[in-house]
């Protein structure tokens, strides 16, 4: 049974920083890229950022380049999103995605509230 699950969100003041964390099973982790999407009350799905297989390539969303950091332990199966300056337009569910060709698995998400 694939899993996917996510952690480490909450609120946070403007300027603060959090971690979030998503641990994998079920699935040969370390054979596939990993991302991290996000999606504020009406809005569509955004990618955030992705890392490849070996976590030595990552690519970000313009909005949150020099902020946010993706990084992977394959030996954990686990995948961490470093979040740092947040800012008040960075509120929205955060997901955790598996990506083979597609995106092939998702977390259950988790909320991050930036607000004062």
């Amino acid at each position: 049974q694939v899993q996917l699950v996510e952690s480490g969100g909450g609120l946070v003041q403007p300027g603060g920083s959090l971690r979030l964390s998503c641990i994998a099973s079920g699935f040969s982790f370390n054979t596939y890229r990993m991302g991290w999407y996000r999606q504020a009350p009406g809005k569509e799905r955004e990618l955030v950022a992705h890392i490849s297989i070996g976590g030595s390539s990552a690519d970000y969303a313009e909005s949150v380049k020099g902020r946010f950091t993706i990084s992977r332990d394959n030996a954990k199966n686990t995948v961490y999103l470093q979040m740092n300056s947040l800012k008040p337009e960075d509120t929205a569910v955060y997901y955790c995605n598996a990506y083979m060709n597609a995106p092939r698995y998702w977390g259950q998400g988790i909320q991050v509230t930036v607000s004062s």
